[in-house]
């Protein structure tokens, strides 16, 4: 990537969709107790005092309470969009009016402003990211070390960026510390299994309006996202068959009721294809040739790699925009509909994960920041586990959120279970 030119202090659609957007974020706080129970602390104890934050992340109305957090902790704040279909223009905007942070996000961005955009933040010297893909971390290793003494460490949302940032890891050249945000169990188990999975098929449905109940829905790949999308497809009525790699999870998939075959099997089979590997062309031209006409594809991986969006179009005779959000090839006699460009469909399509979904995950965020802040300089330059003290205050927090209390050990307990004696 190259910076076509120096960023200027905002660059959002229109400053006017501020006020709409300040609703939207108002409405989205309102679903996120455990960032506001944080966000409260921080405004009281101030632990970023001058740190520099550096954000590539969905721009989303939840983003913003993020932001809001990390601001009213002390942060000077920056965000870029980690996804060009994935921005909300209102909320930017009012990030930019209402909380003075610089946001360089335009829905439908083209690549080489999403470039710009991300290469610019990048250069700003951040002491602390958070990457939603590793685009800001890939960036500043693809580049000179000037920030070397300046950056703290980062954070990571999602499985595809992991992988990135593990290769850097495992080739020797990862030059900081990254705390694997998406594998903490709070993330895993709620924003990846109900998040993903209940807003993925909300995408699909907002941008098909079709039925689900009767039809035979495929999910490639089994990690935790595909767990939840398999669940509320089969909650829909429809029939659910899994493709995988891994025996361990293919075998998860069988005993959890689904079938289980090779993706060139399930071709001739599935009425909706539902990508979410974190790899690339799972679903490629032997797939394409197989698919009975009317099927659609989707992806819900965070890249949009994982359907070979160009071989479709090799293969096909035309290709036509025939809804907002979906582009149908005729291939021969068969009429083949991509959701989205491929790119990640619940927030392509929709509006990503519930806020009281996010209102975890983005915890999990803040908590990290305020630790790599505190503590970054001495941790090793690896992908690192979320500190399981911070797993658990989030729980902690979530379940006060919701009323519930629940019983502690007591000392004979305790000490029956740190102990080798009867």
């Amino acid at each position: 990537m190259a910076v076509g030119r120096a960023l200027k202090d905002h660059a959002v659609a229109d400053l006017s969709l501020a006020e709409a957007g300040q609703v939207r974020v108002a409405w989205a706080d309102g679903q996120m107790p455990v960032l506001r129970s944080i966000r409260e602390r921080f405004e009281r104890e101030r632990p970023l005092e001058g740190v520099r934050v550096a954000a590539c992340l969905h721009v989303t109305s939840e983003t913003a309470n993020l932001l809001r957090t990390l601001i009213a902790g002390g942060a000077q704040a920056q965000l870029c969009a980690s996804n060009p279909l994935s921005t909300q223009d209102d909320v930017a905007a009012a990030l930019v009016v209402h909380h003075g942070v610089g946001v360089y996000a335009v829905r439908g961005e083209d690549a080489d402003t999403y470039a710009t955009h991300v290469v610019g933040l990048a250069s700003r010297v951040p002491h602390v990211t958070l990457d939603d893909g590793a685009d800001l971390l890939s960036v500043l290793h693809a580049g000179d070390e000037s920030w070397r003494g300046s950056l703290l460490g980062g954070t990571e949302e999602t499985t595809t960026g992991l992988i990135r940032l593990r290769a850097l890891e495992h080739g020797g050249s990862l030059r900081c510390p990254v705390l694997a945000v998406n594998e903490s169990l709070t993330e895993r188990t709620f924003n990846d299994r109900y998040g993903t999975g209940q807003s993925t098929l909300d995408g699909i449905l907002r941008a098909t309006n079709m039925l689900l109940a009767g039809r035979t829905v495929v999910v490639v790949g089994y990690g935790w996202t595909g767990k939840g999308i398999a669940l509320r497809a089969k909650g829909a009525g429809a029939s659910v068959v899994v493709c995988e790699v891994d025996p361990m999870r293919a075998l998860e998939a069988r005993m959890d009721g689904c079938e289980v075959m090779p993706a060139l099997e399930a071709a001739e089979r599935g009425d909706v294809f539902i990508t979410v590997t974190g790899g690339c062309g799972v679903l490629a031209r032997e797939h394409f040739a197989r698919m009975k006409d009317g099927a659609m594809l989707a992806n819900a991986g965070h890249f949009d790699v994982e359907i070979a969006v160009d071989e479709l179009a090799e293969l096909a005779d035309a290709r036509r925009q025939v809804l907002p959000l979906v582009e149908q090839f005729e291939v021969g006699a068969r009429r083949l509909n991509l959701l989205a460009r491929g790119r990640v469909v619940n927030l392509a399509a929709a509006e990503g994960h519930p806020a009281a979904v996010m209102d975890m995950s983005f915890a999990n965020q803040a908590l990290c920041v305020e630790h790599l802040a505190r503590d970054g300089a001495a941790l090793a330059s690896r992908v690192l586990p979320v500190p399981p003290e911070i797993d658990r205050e989030v729980a902690r927090l979530k379940l006060a959120s919701l009323g519930v209390r629940i019983d502690e050990l007591t000392d004979a307990q305790r000490a029956y279970l740190t102990s080798w004696r009867s």
